[in-house]
Formats: structure tokens, sequence, C-alpha cells
């Protein structure tokens, strides 16, 4: 085919959609179900509506190719599991019993059964449920929801593409079953898994479907010879099958790599790229195997990651090269529109100049399709919007917003010396132990506690007037005064206040910093029925006046034990934001972190002796390549203590990070100098505790006894079992007890029953231990 034809043969589409609805329809519907409000065929038809309005407005949009199978009640990776029957022993019964409650079982675990075990998706806030396999593992096809919701949007008329998880990028996800060896490898069952996605793809054929999507995001990271031998046997095989739709093989986040020539030779119809990030990189290689003919090239130009307007421009000259170098090329975003809020029509509250910067899902589709429409009959055909567009961008380059000269003096001026503590660990240690006398196996929470019905209606009173300033904050005092009291008398030794005043842990501090942007709608699932609005970092940021002071004072006044000022660390202030694409990451980074020196100053000097700075996304801002992985750290581990070094050596420092592969990053854990770290374990069943020991972690350590994200309460010999394990990698005098993240998300009666038993498992191991 001609570039010509190419470009007359260009349609729109998108990978995925954001599922929860204009008013996170779905989370409420889910969440009624759990409670018993909502029956499950109501459950079924808010999901089945749901979708419905997803496909029809793509399609009124101009998308010329709906995805299905994209729509999940809590997570893709674990409808994948349901798919090809993966079911972990310890569920089948329930999933057995009913289906639905079965499937939130293995999410959110039973009174008597754990879940799954939940980390990161890739390099994005979205968190998976990672499949657990063994050498056992018998697989089976289940078709039914993905045959089912294709026979939905092909009723409605409209041309779908089913989406699955690649059997690749599966089983590179999971881990070795509880009581598998540790060094079993999932890679090892493909050739039992391929038939089971053959038998998928004959019925998704049966049901009408002429493309079926593959999503092979781990094939961009980097991968062994045998692992890529392996993609290059599946999709061979796949593509060898007679009885299937076409296949196009999706990559997104970075670069493929040395994936790109493996994937390109084998018989699948087409492959999608990301070609925002990773276009240069993308561009050459594909050159570099002749591009793809025969093929579809679904090119990735809008960025399906962040929020910012398209520079349509610049992805035309992206498409404009890549025409030649495939069969056909089509338009899309760079990932799963997934990752960003529905649409910023709602959106009141940010001035109409500043709103035309942004583009959410809605819009990202709205760009994908004047770039199709542009390749395909000119660009005198979208000569309207290419100007509106130029014009966005302008705006927001000369805005005043962006650049602060006082705040990047300030910058420009920091020392490797303001990223150093005044001594070396050792001598901090002996002076915190002397100034806080706290037992061995010192309990505590990470910060936050339940966020009950009467906070939020207080927040939402507040919002809508109903009751001024005064009332809002006597509200708070009374829920700090609860949580503060209920610790003392559980005999939590190192107390916190509880943010009740917090709205979410990146939200309440972007509200008081120059330079960001906050949304009423934007919310982005996170995971399960969890949902955050990420803020917009707009331009150069600074501090105006203390954030948390006051209401650590108010904490401290009503006991006599240590209180924690709470900060979220600037990684993770980053990580969980839409960041400004216009400078360097670590130049922004920089700027969070003088912020928030401010803050944690601030503090000391009102006589907080602990303070905790919580970076949960270093390990998931981590890049993709491990090329890119130690520029990354260096401004990232810079960036914290730069936030923390400021303090006298009596205080102590702790930070904290949940739900990621710990491994990867143990050096920059041992980097940031924290006197403390406190990290998931429970459901990981303490392998971080055996890795920060692998390691010579020198500093302590808390690795969770209490997975919080799952209603059950674990008893207290339960939490002593997994201090007992930790006691095997850390010594008594570095291992502090704690749950694995956050109580906000929890309810009141599980948590006082949960801490209770922490505790409880505390007394017990500390009497188990040599007098010392």
């Amino acid at each position: 085919m001609t570039a010509k034809s190419a470009a007359a043969a260009a349609r729109a589409t998108v990978y995925g959609y954001p599922r929860q609805g204009q008013n996170r329809e779905l989370k409420k519907a889910i969440e009624g179900y759990w409670k018993g409000r909502v029956t499950a065929d109501a459950l079924r038809a808010t999901a089945a509506e749901l979708r419905r309005t997803n496909w029809q407005q793509l399609a009124d949009a101009g998308i010329d190719e709906v995805p299905t199978g994209d729509f999940s009640y809590y997570d893709h990776v674990l409808d994948t599991t349901v798919m090809v029957g993966a079911v972990p022993g310890r569920h089948r019964d329930a999933v057995a019993t009913d289906r639905l409650d079965g499937y939130f079982a293995m999410a959110r675990g039973t009174r008597d059964v754990a879940p799954l075990e939940m980390t990161k998706w890739f390099d994005t806030n979205y968190h998976y449920l990672v499949p657990e396999l063994g050498p056992d593992t018998v697989f089976s096809a289940d078709s039914a929801k993905q045959v089912g919701e294709l026979k939905e949007a092909v009723a409605l008329g409209l041309t779908a593409r089913p989406v699955l998880v690649g059997p690749v990028t599966y089983l590179l996800l999971a881990k070795p079953a509880p009581g598998v060896a540790a060094d079993f490898d999932p890679l090892t069952l493909l050739d039992r898994l391929l038939p089971v996605y053959a038998e998928i793809l004959a019925d998704l054929r049966a049901a009408g479907a002429e493309w079926v999507q593959l999503d092979e995001p781990a094939l961009v990271q980097d991968r062994t010879p045998a692992e890529l031998n392996a993609a290059e046997r599946a999709y061979r095989d796949l593509g060898a099958l007679t009885d299937r739709p076409k296949l196009l093989a999706a990559t997104y986040f970075d670069r493929l790599g040395n994936a790109l020539p493996v994937l390109a030779k084998t018989p699948v119809e087409g492959l999608a790229l990301d070609f925002t990030e990773a276009a240069a990189a993308n561009l050459d290689a594909l050159a570099a195997v002749g591009g793809l003919p025969g093929k579809r090239l679904v090119a990735g130009v809008v960025n399906g990651g962040n929020i910012w307007v398209n520079d349509l421009e610049t992805s035309l000259a992206t498409l404009g090269t890549l025409l030649g170098l495939a069969d056909r090329v089509d338009v899309s975003a760079s990932c799963s529109l997934l990752h960003v809020p529905l649409d910023t029509a709602p959106e009141r509250d940010i001035a109409p100049q500043i709103l035309r910067w942004l583009a959410f899902a809605r819009q990202k589709t709205n760009e994908i399709v004047t770039l199709a429409k542009g390749l395909a009959q000119g660009t005198d055909t979208i000569a309207a919007e290419l100007a509106a567009n130029r014009a966005d961008l302008a705006s927001r380059a000369g805005s005043p917003i962006t650049r602060d000269p006082a705040v990047r003096a300030r910058t420009a001026a920091v020392t490797e010396a303001d990223g150093r503590r005044s001594q070396p660990y050792a001598q901090r240690a002996a002076a915190q132990r002397a100034h806080l006398g706290l037992p061995l196996l010192p309990t505590t929470t990470i910060g936050s506690f339940p966020q009950t019905g009467e906070v939020r209606t207080a927040r939402a009173d507040l919002r809508a007037g109903r009751i001024d300033t005064a009332g809002y904050e006597e509200r708070i005092k009374a829920e700090i005064q609860e949580v503060i009291s209920f610790q003392e008398k559980a005999g939590l030794d190192v107390l916190v206040h509880g943010e009740a005043e917090r709205n979410d842990m990146v939200q309440y501090f972007a509200e008081q910093l120059t330079g960001y942007l906050a949304t009423q709608h934007g919310w982005v699932q996170s995971y399960g029925t969890r949902y955050v609005r990420p803020p917009i970092l707009a331009g150069d940021l600074s501090r105006p006046e203390p954030m948390t002071v006051r209401w650590t004072e108010y904490a401290r006044s009503l006991t006599d034990r240590p209180v924690k000022g709470m900060l979220t660390g600037p990684v993770t202030m980053l990580a969980w934001s839409f960041v400004r694409d216009d400078q360097p990451l670590a130049d922004t980074a920089r700027q969070v972190a003088l912020a928030l020196r401010d803050e944690v100053t601030d503090l000391e000097a009102a006589g907080t002796s602990v303070i905790q700075v919580d970076e949960p996304a270093l390990r998931e801002t981590l890049p993709l390549r491990a090329a890119d992985h130690p520029a990354y750290l260096a401004w990232a581990t810079e960036a914290f203590r730069l936030t923390t070094s400021g303090v006298r050596p009596d205080t102590q420092i702790h930070t904290h990070m949940c739900y990621a592969e710990f491994g990867d990053i143990v050096q920059a854990i041992d980097d940031l100098d924290a006197d403390v770290i406190s990290l998931e374990a429970a459901r990981s069943h303490m392998q971080v505790a055996r890795e920060l020991a692998s390691h010579g972690y020198p500093r302590e350590a808390g690795p969770g006894v209490y997975d919080i994200h799952s209603p059950r309460v674990p008893s207290a010999e339960e939490a002593a079992e997994l201090l007992r394990t930790g006691l095997e990698a850390i010594p008594a005098e570095r291992l502090w007890v704690n749950p694995d993240c956050g109580l906000k998300t929890r309810g009141w009666s599980e948590t006082r029953a949960s801490l209770e038993n922490l505790v409880a498992a505390a007394r017990t191991v500390r009497g188990e231990l040599p007098a010392h």
C-alpha cells in the first residue's frame, strides 16, 4: 500500500476507556452491593449501561473501532485470571458458590481467606491483582465476559475490538503461588496457556470479532533472550491458528526495543506502539526492521497518561513519517485512557483559558479523531482545529502561572550539603532512642485513620456553606480527640493525628501550594473502587504558609506520647499528580522538596520529634528500562534528602512505601537515609524484610503485619507469626510493628480490632525475646 492509500485508510481508535462513569456510578453500585443495598442484577445493569454509554460516546466522537473487554468490576488482570481459569485453590469454593462474590473475594479477601497480592501496574498509579501460579496450575477457557461484552457492542451497530491481556505479559506479571518454590518461573506455563487463548480467540471470532487486541506492555521492559523467545513462540503459534480474528499486539508506556523485531516477524496482522515519550526510539527501531509491510500499525501519538493538550502539528509530523512503514496507519492514544479523568466539561473552578490547556479522556478522543481526519484527508480539513491548538499551546507557554523567578532562584542555589543530615545514622539513632524512650518492637500506624461518614459530611457541609470554618474545625478536633484516645487505650507507642482534615494525601498539600490546579470531577481509578483526583501541577511551586503544623500541635496537646508529623514526599507528590511536561521532572521535584523542607523545619520547631515523609510512589515511578534507572533514582533520592535533611539528629525521620516490588530499589531505599521505613509486607509474607536483610540495610524498618486493603481482621497470632518471620531478617533493635498502609479506607470496627491485635502481637513477641 502506498503512503497515500495508507493515509486514506487511517482510522481512529482507543485501547481502553475510564470505567467509573461521569459520577462514579460503578463505584457506588459495587460498594452498595458489598453492603447489601444493591442486588447483583442491579449491579450488572449499572455496568451494562456504563459500557453502552462509553461506547456511544466514543462512536459519536468519531472513533471507528471501540474497545470491548477493558471494562472491569475491579481489575483487568483479575478478569484475565478468571478468563484463563487460574483461580487460586483457596478461592475456588467461593467462585463455585457464587461467581460474583468469589471474584470479589479474590480481590478483597474474606474473614477467613486472604486476597491476591496487589501491586502497581508498570509505572502508573493503577494497582493490579497479581496472578498466583505454580507447576500444578491447570488453565481452562472462560470467554463469557469477553464474548458477552463484544455482543453488547455489536448489537449497538458498532465496530468493536476485544482487548485481552496478552499471554506473555500475564505470565510475566504472575508470581509463584503460596507454597510453591520461590524460583518457579510462571513463564514455563506458556505452552499450557496458549491453547486456552486459542479457544478464547475462536469464541470471539464466532461472536463477530474481526480484530482482537492482545496487550503486551511487559515487552517494553528489559527482557532476557529466553523471554523474547517465549514472545516469539507465543505470537508465532497464535498467528498460525486458522480459527481466529486478526491479532493486534499492543505495547505502551515505553519503547519496545529488542521485542520490536521479534513481534514484527510473527504472523500477527497488527502492532500498536507508543509514539509519545518513546517516539524517537520506536521510530528508529521501526525503520531499522524495514517497517511493517503488510501489517496494520496503530500509532499512539496522543499521551494517554497525562492531561495536557496534544501538540497536533507535532503528532501529524510523526504520523506522516510513519506512512509507508506499514500497510495501514491508524491513530490512537499511547495507552488506555483508563489513566486519565473522563471529561473537562464539568470543571467549573478552573479558569476557561487554563481549562483549554487540559485534555481528559473525552478531549483526547477528539484529538485522536482530528488527527485521523487530518492524516486521511489532509491538514486543510482540520485547519480550524490546528489554529485553536496553536493558540492553546502558546497561551500555556506564555502564562505567568508557569514561571516564578523566586522559586527558580532558590532551586538554583541548592548545594549538595543541603541534602545531607548533620550526623551519620548510628549517632542519630542513639540520640533518638534517648530522646523518645521507645520499647523494643515499637508500635505505630502509617498515618490515616478511617474517614468516617461524619468527617465526609463535615467536609461536604463546609463546601456547601451549611457550616462555617469554625464549625468544621470543631468537628475535626473531635475526630482527632477520638483517634488519639483510641491509640492511647490500644497501647500504641507512636501516635498519629489521623488526618481527618485531609481529603487525599496529595490533593490536601496541592491545594495549599502554588503552581497546582485542583479538579472537582477529575477522578481516576487507583484500584477497585478506590478513585482519586490527581491534582495538576501547572507551574512553579512554593509553600506560602505552614500546612500541617496546627493540627499536629493540637494532637500533641492531647497526649504525652510522640505524635508523628505526616507529610507526602516529593516523588509521590509528582507521581500522584498530573505533572507539567514543559521541564524535566528533576527540576520540578527539587521545587516540591524545598516547599516540603520548609514544612519539616516548622514541624520540628513546633516540637514534633517524629516526622514521616511518605514516598509510596518511589518504586512505581521507576523507569521501565534499567538504563534509565540511575538518573531517575539520583534525583528522586536527592529530593527526599533535600526535604528531610534540615532537622536535628534527635528528630526521627520516617518514610513509608506500599504495594510495589521493593527488591528493585533497595539501594535507593538505603540512599534516602531515613531513620525508619515502613513497608507493605503482609500479602507478600515478609518478602521485603528478607530483601532488606539481603542488602544489609542498616536502619530501622517496619514491614507491615496488617493488610489494610482487605476488610478481614488479622488475629493477634497471625500478626505475631509475621513478626517472628520479620525477626528472622531484621534484629529486634531495628524492627517496628505497623500496618501495611494508612487506614483511611477501613471502617472503625475492623480498625480497632486489628490494631488491638497488632499491639497484642507486639507484646507477645517482645516477651519471647532474650533479655536486653
